[in-house]
């Protein structure tokens, strides 16, 4: 009976975090879009085309030296243990630092590549992030790995908030796009003063344990491989487009991609922040009850992105006339086509978690990197052959092609439903040729 009510527990606080977590990737998409809109208004449409690579390089920089210390400890046996923990923060510690002087060893071949002089100045300020965000405290992955979401959530948001409320005041006073990486900065801060103030637990100290370190590095660097294959799940789209769209261009194709990204972006922090302590603990090959509750909770996932997805799709282009001036009003269509790409990906969404909780950072990574390759080759091809929309469309199909190989990593850790993706997937086309009808001769103007 006990171990029963556990496992009600536990999902009922996985359901209850995955709300949370939603809800409040609502409230920060609805912070995003409210600054946007304002920001819009008192910069220039370069400016965000320039943000956006200076973001692509800091993202990049991040994802290719990933050591998964949030996973380690969610997933661990270890993971409440002070020596582990400390020396995980003595590693995030010494990678911020490290990452931020490469943002500024950096700065100069990237502003050689894309033709930017500002990126020498504006990239190794904004590297100053990564350094702050190195001395988070372990406090936060360990409320995430017990599901105690609350607090890490209104810590994410007021620090999201600091952060918009100094980009505003601050491109009030200048105009300048130095006011967005200076509320960049001063947002990093906030988060680390917030989370030290109001998340209990010890303060980490500088430790370097070698059998945590030795546990960390070797789960770590399967993640360390796999999110450098995630740079270019996440940020290719960007990288690419740099280079074959002017700064102005690219600044409206990142605002359309914004509006039409909400619902997946949502669906992945709910996965990233419930799924593996789910798999972990009750893990759907145990019992026929484990199966049908995970089975229940993806569908509602699926049902709910799909749906949202096709609502962005079919509003994008009104919103944007609504919402923004006429220098951005080309990008309701990118929001329409951007938002029919991402279908194909909501059926396997969460799957690579059941890896992540059995420990298997191996299978993790080479699904990222098949995925990454294939993603990148055909958005790459679209847009040399056939422009905007041509990546787009490549993007679109490799993700559909990338299933089978999510469907074959879930299997092999008996978390793999078929019922559930064959009804997934079987929406997601109902709603794309939905989508796709009234808009056709738009997406096709996208294509060259």
């Amino acid at each position: 009976m006990e171990a029963v009510r556990g496992r009600q527990g536990m999902f009922r606080r996985a359901l209850g975090g995955g709300l949370l977590t939603a809800g409040a990737y609502g409230a920060s998409q609805v912070l995003r879009l409210g600054s946007n809109l304002v920001l819009t208004r008192l910069l220039f449409p370069e400016a965000f085309g320039i943000m956006a690579l200076v973001t692509v390089i800091l993202v990049g920089l991040q994802m290719f030296s990933d050591t998964g210390i949030g996973p380690a400890i969610s997933r661990s046996p270890r993971g409440d243990e002070p020596d582990f923990l400390d020396t995980a923060y003595t590693v995030n510690v010494v990678r911020g630092l490290f990452l931020c002087a490469l943002a500024a060893t950096l700065a100069w071949p990237a502003a050689r590549f894309y033709g930017v002089p500002d990126l020498l100045t504006l990239v190794p300020a904004a590297g100053l992030t990564l350094a702050v965000g190195g001395f988070n405290p372990t406090r936060i992955d360990t409320a995430n790995r017990h599901l105690i979401l609350w607090r890490v959530t209104l810590i994410d948001l007021g620090a999201q908030a600091a952060g918009i409320a100094s980009m505003i005041v601050l491109a009030y006073a200048t105009g300048s796009i130095w006011a967005l990486v200076l509320g960049a900065i001063l947002g990093a801060g906030a988060k680390l003063v917030f989370a030290r103030l109001w998340l209990p637990g010890r303060t980490n100290r500088f430790r370097w344990e070698p059998g945590a370190a030795r546990e960390l590095i070797h789960f770590g660097k399967w993640i360390f491989l796999s999110t450098a294959c995630g740079f270019l799940l996440a940020q290719g789209d960007k990288a690419i487009l740099g280079a074959y769209l002017g700064m102005a261009d690219l600044g409206i194709y990142n605002i359309g991609w914004f509006l039409a990204s909400f619902p997946v972006l949502m669906a992945g922090s709910v996965v990233g922040r419930v799924m593996i302590p789910l798999y972990r603990d009750h893990p759907p090959a145990a019992s026929a009850e484990n199966r049908a509750r995970l089975r229940r909770l993806k569908l509602l996932l699926s049902a709910a992105v799909l749906l949202m997805l096709t609502a962005v799709a079919l509003l994008g282009v009104p919103l944007v006339r609504v919402m923004y001036d006429a220098r951005y009003l080309s990008a309701g269509v990118i929001v329409t086509a951007v938002a029919l790409a991402q279908m194909p990906a909501v059926a396997g969404m969460g799957y690579d978690q059941a890896a992540l909780a059995a420990g298997d950072g191996r299978g993790f990574f080479l699904l990222l990197a098949a995925r990454a390759v294939l993603q990148t080759g055909a958005f790459l091809a679209g847009a040399h052959f056939w422009g905007l929309g041509g990546a787009l469309a490549g993007q679109g199909v490799a993700l559909a092609l990338s299933h089978p190989m999510i469907a074959l990593l879930a299997a092999r850790h008996r978390a793999w439903d078929a019922l559930h993706d064959l009804l997934a997937m079987g929406l997601a086309l109902v709603l794309m040729a939905v989508v796709a009808m009234p808009n056709l001769d738009a997406l096709q103007a996208l294509m060259r």
